[in-house]
């Protein structure tokens, strides 16, 4: 009977050991997550991909990044509203304020969610204005057809629709 005791001892002890090794892995990978938002705003997506690259096994992410959440340290909505206000400031269309959004593993809806709310604060054509006032400098005008077509290409690769784009640039050639 005494050998059943100490089996049964033994593997309480190899529980209990485990348990410690789940926890320490755990809080370690929590604190490396504290570590990394403390730098900067990240997204769950991009917290779980730095903390498996740091060798942390998977439940000890999943755990830390469940606490992180509840503690709201990551929040995607937030994130994702910081970057459409960024964005903005930097005279970028809906596309392309969408796609930085996504990029930091933000999920499509939540990114188009945040796009929507941003940009129903902005004028859209102000943004497009300031955007070609910044690429016309000095005063330039709209000299000939590739001009046109050059200005165009530049406004749909910063995020705005196409139709809105020609609508300011045919405004401005006009001028």
């Amino acid at each position: 009977m005494a050998v059943p005791a100490r089996k049964s001892r033994a593997s309480e002890t190899d529980r209990l050991s485990s348990t410690l090794l789940r926890a320490d892995s755990s809080a370690s990978a929590y604190l490396d997550g504290l570590k990394l938002l403390a730098r900067r705003e990240l997204s769950e997506a991009q917290v779980r991909d730095r903390l498996a690259r740091r060798n942390h096994d998977q439940s000890a992410v999943d755990e830390a990044i469940s606490r992180l959440m509840a503690e709201r340290a990551i929040d995607d909505r937030r994130l994702a509203e910081a970057i459409a206000h960024a964005e903005i400031r930097r005279q970028h269309g809906p596309q392309k304020v969408l796609q930085r959004i996504e990029r930091a593993g933000v999920g499509r809806s939540l990114a188009r969610q945040a796009v929507t709310k941003a940009f129903a604060e902005v004028d859209e054509s102000a943004l497009i204005e300031a955007a070609l006032d910044r690429r016309l400098r000095d005063g330039r005008s709209i000299a000939d057809q590739a001009d046109l077509r050059r200005l165009y290409r530049f406004l749909v690769r910063q995020g705005f629709e196409g139709d809105l784009a020609m609508r300011a640039l045919k405004a401005r050639s006009v001028k």
